[in-house]
């Protein structure tokens, strides 16, 4: 578990990918590209956490884009590969931008206190993968990986784990 993860992308690199790239996959798919398709895929670009539909609207700030419009783009996106949902056991949908190389997986850690979302830099092995797809039969097997526990933070001032950054519930927090 302690093995980092060349071969898959996260994030944190996919964060820095120029929006002309993301809007070139948009161009790829015969999709146009609008002002809101665009915004979002800007506040998701400079985001480094997974963000709710609330959260991308208040980012936003006060532009022609409401909810609905947000909704309905981030349904777009997700079907089109461009963004990844995540769930973290809340029943609140969470988007990140997903990798066109391999939009297959992706691991958090995620505080149960604060929600703050950490990256995982590890990855499980690739023969267990291979060995568990054998055993049972499976092809093309993917994984989704998270863990749940409680940040320092929260775990040193656990009256004070209110979740800081964007607006929504609940409110992922960055990475200190």
């Amino acid at each position: 578990m302690n093995q980092p993860c060349p071969q898959h992308a996260h994030p944190r690199r996919l964060v820095q990918q120029p929006l002309s790239d993301l809007t070139a996959r948009l161009r790829a798919q015969s999709r146009k590209i609008t002002g809101p398709r665009q915004a979002i895929l800007d506040v998701l670009r400079s985001h480094a956490i997974p963000l709710t539909n609330r959260q991308i609207h208040h980012a936003l700030g006060k532009s022609d884009c409401d909810l609905a419009t947000i909704y309905r783009t981030m349904h777009t996106l997700l079907e089109m590969g461009l963004v990844r949902r995540c769930d973290f056991g809340d029943g609140t949908a969470r988007f990140e931008l997903s990798d066109a190389d391999d939009p297959r997986h992706h691991h958090h850690l995620v505080c149960r206190v604060c929600n703050i979302v950490v990256e995982i830099d590890a990855c499980l092995p690739p023969q267990l993968e291979a060995d568990l797809a054998l055993r049972h039969g499976f092809s093309q097997i993917a994984h989704h990986l998270q863990f749940f526990g409680v940040c320092p933070r929260c775990k040193e001032h656990p009256d004070a784990a209110d979740p800081a950054g964007l607006p929504g519930r609940p409110g992922p927090r960055r990475e200190p």
